[in-house]
């Protein structure tokens, strides 16, 4: 098998250890950046999150179910202030180069709030793989993640069955969603996350995961969602990244060319068209 992976340019890159971002993608599937920002710029974020969760679930179609007292909403980029310095961290940029090539394509952001009741996800992938990912080990898009809480156990972590980025997923349910004779396996290989404000975590988004339930009295697990493309992959057909033009304006040049979106003289409410059924439908009691 070969591994298709990129040589970032690093004269201009704090020094991350490319080598290790690479090995830790390509065998458990799942990276972080500890302390990537600070607490007050996290909590910015927050405050952005909860802010047009209120605006999405009140208007029809603004937030999409994921599960039981789960919810997923995109969003405009300029309604979170910390876009730009998302997009142009320094570990970012790097893992989406190395991973996903020069010409990374950043396609959706978005957000993921798990509230207290929120059951166990079915164990699923975000997309249907292909030969080529599974027998040449190449990645196609990666998820950005970062917490607007420090997690705890009750609030129920994301769980991820590390190293099975690349299993073929043919007698997957829509390719995406294992048998649930599997489960007992992706459980066995399951390690949650318990990452703090701050942290950024980079996953192949085939890798297996879920979120497990909320076991909280009142306590949510909002989870900012960055997702970046490899040329060609698809995905931006999911989603609908807009920005304003006095917003554009504001972008490093070196950024314009890996943001998948238009730039509009109005911003228009997001449809949602990543739209994963499976996950309301098959959410654990």
């Amino acid at each position: 098998m070969t591994t298709q992976t990129h040589q970032p340019d690093l004269s201009v890159t704090p020094p991350y250890d490319v080598e290790a971002i690479r090995t830790g993608l390509l065998t458990d599937g799942i990276i972080a950046c500890k302390g990537a920002f600070s607490r007050e710029w996290a909590a910015a974020m927050r405050e952005d999150v909860l802010a047009e969760f209120a605006v999405a679930i009140a208007r029809e179609g603004g937030a999409i179910g994921r599960g039981p007292q789960r919810w997923y909403v995109e969003m405009h980029p300029e309604a979170f202030r910390g876009f730009l310095d998302l997009v142009t961290h320094p570990w970012v940029e790097l893992v989406s180069e190395a991973m996903l090539g020069p010409d990374y394509r950043i396609v959706e952001i978005g957000f993921d709030i798990p509230f207290a009741g929120a059951k166990h996800q079915p164990w699923h992938r975000d997309f249907r793989t292909t030969p080529e990912m599974v027998n040449d080990h190449t990645f196609s898009s990666l998820a950005f993640n970062l917490t607007c809480v420090d997690t705890i156990e009750e609030m129920g972590p994301f769980e991820i069955a590390q190293g099975t980025q690349y299993e073929d997923g043919e007698t997957f349910n829509h390719g995406m969603f294992p048998p649930e004779s599997e489960f007992a396996r992706y459980a066995s290989l399951g390690v949650k996350k318990y990452p703090k404000m701050g942290d950024i975590s980079a996953r192949s988004a085939l890798t297996i995961h879920r979120g497990t339930a909320n076991l909280s009295a009142d306590l949510s697990r909002p989870v900012l969602v960055l997702g970046v493309d490899a040329p060609g992959a698809g995905h931006e057909q999911l989603h609908d990244l807009q920005v304003t033009q006095a917003f554009w304006d504001t972008v490093p040049e070196k950024t314009k060319p890996h943001l998948a979106c238009r730039v509009v003289t109005e911003l228009e409410p997001i449809v949602q068209k990543h739209d994963i059924e499976g996950l309301v439908m098959g959410a654990e009691e």
